[in-house]
């Protein structure tokens, strides 16, 4: 796929489909080609992406409003980061992460992968499935490992 001309706005859904509800969280396509994915996403308080790891691809989470916290496991433990609007959180591909709303209000943030892999597909795929075993079960379709919850998350 790639890149097109144009804007990318909340609210407003460039490539037809690509908005999504995730596990209680809302996602926009606001950007799309093979070698890069944006999107914008809506974290209702206490809301989480769960542990997972993108093993072929490099992601990053600005965020916009609120605040969002990751959880990195890495041979140390969990280390946790906290990321407040204008920062920027690193996941370098390979490296196990869960992403967490703790704040107790709404927090917005853009998430970007490169390159975009399978990721589009993913998030049509589970879009509005409630059972997070499901999810887990089609995000190892695409090429994203979920692990099992970290403690106290």
């Amino acid at each position: 796929m790639e890149m097109t001309l144009g804007v990318g706005t909340p609210g407003k859904d460039p490539f037809g489909n690509s908005t999504w509800n995730i596990l209680g969280q809302t996602y926009q396509a606001i950007a799309v080609s093979d070698r890069a994915m944006l999107w914008h996403a809506t974290l209702p308080a206490e809301t989480f992406v769960p542990p997972h790891v993108h093993p072929t691809q490099d992601e990053w989470i600005t965020v916009l409003s609120g605040e969002l916290e990751v959880d990195f496991i890495t041979e140390y433990g969990v280390e946790t980061m906290k990321a407040l609007p204008t920062e920027t959180a690193r996941m370098p591909m390979g490296l196990p992460h869960g992403v967490y709303n703790r704040s107790g209000a709404e927090a917005t943030a853009v998430f970007g992968v490169a390159p975009t892999q399978k990721l589009f597909e993913l998030f049509k795929a589970i879009n509005n499935v409630p059972d997070p075993a499901e999810v887990v079960r089609l995000a190892g379709l695409h090429d994203v490992d979920f692990l099992p919850p970290l403690e106290g998350s």
